[in-house]
């Protein structure tokens, strides 16, 4: 029976692409056995156990970028990390390890290569993350979603297999009909996702109030807002009886694959994940790239799509004047939307999960 441990984690955008491989692997091998290796506190813990996976976690953390007192405790914790990391990969004898991202890939992806056991990593974003960077010289196979990552990696290496997405979000092409009476829309008018994911964008969210007056005003237009948990409940209290009919304002959103399925346009943050499921559902997409991560990899991510006329970017500096004007011209122009959806499907790579499974699957049978 083969085993394999699976790494990584922090956010969604590492969990749901690593939870996707695992479930590829089980549908390719079903007696393969996988552990989960997590950062403790994280969401891993909680979203891995949920998907019926075991996971252990780690006291891993990452280095602040100023001088404090707190980065002897982060290396206290790495130190903990290592050890619980090598006891774990002597009692689960993997065959395979896998590193999608986050701190937890650092420590078990390095006993691994220490151990002789294969590593192979699994690279979201056009721009790659430290702790893929710092493991790739040892690491055999390295899956990718982005063009020009020899910047990074060693060419040899690269694998070009795309991001997995969620199988539920793929049948959102066929299920307009069912997400416009789901989330109480009307079916003639046009609709706009707006959403900043589950606990919201804050920028995205000023944005969007700003240009309340000119949305009440666009009567073929009907919004459905996901604000995120984190600014529900004062966004609720500070627009009632202020919110237009044509706007829904939500907390966070129960059925993904339907409020994909009633959109026209998407308003969203630049991740790598959302890039590929709204790649392989064809949807005209304004992004908004968040400043406040590594590299500043999201706007990255957004003008490799850009570059190729598959998205219009809003800089999250300008989003809040802009955000309006923007929405309104893609909206108004048939062309353009219907460019926007033309270049996005083609840079659409479906059976991303399986791709990757059966790259792990092969370097484990080559050993």
């Amino acid at each position: 029976m083969k085993r394999v441990i699976v790494s990584g984690g922090g956010t969604g955008g590492h969990i749901f692409p690593a939870l996707s491989i695992a479930n590829a692997l089980k549908r390719l091998e079903p007696d393969i056995e996988i552990l989960f290796v997590g950062a403790e506190g994280k969401m891993e813990m909680e979203k891995v156990p949920e998907a019926g996976y075991r996971i252990e976690g780690l006291p891993v953390r990452g280095l602040q970028r100023r001088l404090t007192l707190e980065n002897i405790k982060v290396l206290i914790n790495l130190w903990k990390s290592l050890r619980k990391a090598r006891k774990i990969v002597r009692e689960f004898k993997p065959d395979a390890v896998v590193g999608v991202g986050g701190y937890a890939s650092g420590p078990i992806g390095r006993v691994a290569v220490k151990c002789g056991i294969p590593l192979i990593l699994q690279e979201q974003n056009s721009y790659a993350g430290v702790t893929n960077k710092l493991l790739a010289r040892k690491a055999c196979c390295i899956c990718v979603a982005y063009d020009g990552m020899e910047r990074f990696f060693d060419k040899q290496k690269l694998v070009f297999t795309g991001n997995p997405v969620r199988k539920d979000l793929l049948k959102a092409k066929e299920a307009r009909e069912e997400g416009i009476a789901y989330y109480g829309l009307e079916p003639g008018k046009k609709t706009v996702l707006v959403t900043g994911g589950s606990l919201g964008a804050g920028t995205i969210n000023k944005a969007v109030r700003k240009n309340i007056g000119k949305i009440a005003g666009w009567k073929e237009v009907q919004v459905i807002w996901q604000c995120g948990s984190y600014y529900y409940e004062n966004l609720n209290r500070e627009l009632e009886g202020k919110l237009p009919e044509n706007i829904r304002l939500t907390a966070f959103l129960k059925r993904m694959d339907l409020a994909y399925a009633c959109a026209d346009v998407v308003v969203a943050r630049a991740g790598a994940g959302t890039i590929s499921e709204l790649c392989l559902l064809e949807k005209a997409v304004i992004l908004i790239p968040s400043p406040n991560v590594a590299e500043d990899h999201q706007t990255k991510n957004a003008m490799a799509l850009v570059n190729k006329g598959a998205a219009v970017m809003l800089r999250d500096a300008d989003a809040e004047m802009e955000f309006g004007q923007v929405l309104e011209h893609v909206l108004q122009d048939a062309e353009c939307c219907g460019d926007l959806r033309k270049n996005i499907a083609a840079l659409a790579i479906p059976e991303s999960d399986e791709k990757i499974a059966k790259e792990i699957l092969n370097v484990i049978n080559r050993r």
